[in-house]
């Protein structure tokens, strides 16, 4: 994905900023040359921040900098003065980025709101200078203590799209077809696998003003959870989406079997999505008359809503877009 414009993973070497040693001095004046300990504190390093930017869609910006490095802070002086602290670096994420530490593969910090401002690498604290430590016993302490140093590694940016509804399907189930139906959305359609090769958002207008949010993902295809296909960079986006729709063609040789797989490989990826709420919709129905609807209907499982739907012939679209609000709301009308 990173050779487009969507780009939602990056590595990058972040380093903040190194605390100011603290100053070991002492006051020297015409009228009182043993004045005593007047060494300042060091500055605080620079953190390494993270900002929340609605007008931000992927990581391209990103792409390049291969190195965030804040500043070290400035060093304590004479007359108890503290160093300069140093320069914050702001790094402005679009939402639904995660940050990761590479080694450990730990979630650090995870932007979810526009403004919204995160500490991902805190600055080292600056030294103390001499005078702190001057006591009735000890007037002339000699020593300051060093600035702590800054944190450092390797570390990992992560956007998963936020979306209310994830269409889930393999290549060509027709997800793309759909989404350009039910909203302004304009993804790339074509008669072959893998058309779509980055999420694609579109807002569904729905009735009284309201909208929602659906996602276009690349097809699944089995084995993705152990990377094959488009693997991760397509699952991760799931797990964001507060409804999960699976489109499943009219065509397709076992209905059934098509979405087991589709289950399967969001379980084998994160069991937690099998929680998501699901609604099943045979596309391109267009092609069935009422005897093999209801002979699909009839293996499909009974605890999943499921719909026949036809985005060229605009079939069951309506229905489909109270199903997906019905689903979205549900827990708020309780």
């Amino acid at each position: 994905m990173e050779k487009g414009n969507f780009v939602d993973y990056i590595r990058v070497f972040c380093r903040s900023g190194k605390g100011g040693a603290g100053s070991s001095h002492f006051a020297r004046t015409k009228f009182n040359p043993m004045a005593g300990p007047d060494g300042g504190d060091g500055g605080r390093g620079g953190h390494i921040i993270l900002r929340g930017n609605s007008q931000l869609w992927t990581l391209l910006h990103l792409r390049y900098r291969k190195n965030i490095l804040a500043q070290d802070g400035g060093n304590g002086s004479k007359n108890n003065c503290t160093g300069k602290e140093g320069e914050d670096i702001i790094v402005e994420v679009p939402l639904g980025t995660i940050g990761k530490d590479e080694e450990t593969g730990e979630t650090e910090v995870e932007i979810l709101e526009d403004g919204q401002e995160v500490v991902w690498l805190k600055g080292g604290r600056g030294g103390l200078g001499n005078s702190n430590f001057a006591t009735p016993t000890n007037q002339a302490p000699e020593y300051a203590q060093p600035g702590e140093p800054g944190v450092e590694g390797w570390k990992l940016l992560e956007l998963k799209i936020l979306a209310d509804v994830g269409l889930v399907g393999f290549p060509n189930a027709g997800k793309s077809t759909l989404l350009s139906t039910i909203s302004a959305a304009k993804p790339k359609i074509a008669d072959y696998a893998f058309t779509t090769l980055t999420p694609q958002l579109g807002m569904v207008p729905y009735r009284d003003e309201r909208s929602f949010c659906v996602a276009d993902l690349p097809g699944i295809i089995e084995g993705a959870a152990e990377g094959k296909g488009l693997g991760h960079r397509f699952l991760r986006h799931i797990e964001r989406n507060a409804a999960l729709l699976f489109l499943v063609p009219a065509d397709s040789d076992d209905h059934k079997k098509e979405y087991d797989i589709l289950l399967n490989e969001l379980e084998q990826f994160n069991p937690e999505l099998l929680n998501k709420r699901r609604i099943i919709a045979i596309s391109k129905s267009d092609m069935l008359d009422d005897e093999l609807k209801e002979a699909i209907a009839a293996t499909l499982p009974k605890d999943v809503p499921h719909i026949f739907i036809s985005a060229v012939s605009n079939i069951g679209i309506s229905e489909l877009k109270d199903m997906l609000w019905n689903a979205l709301t549900e827990d708020e009308e309780q």
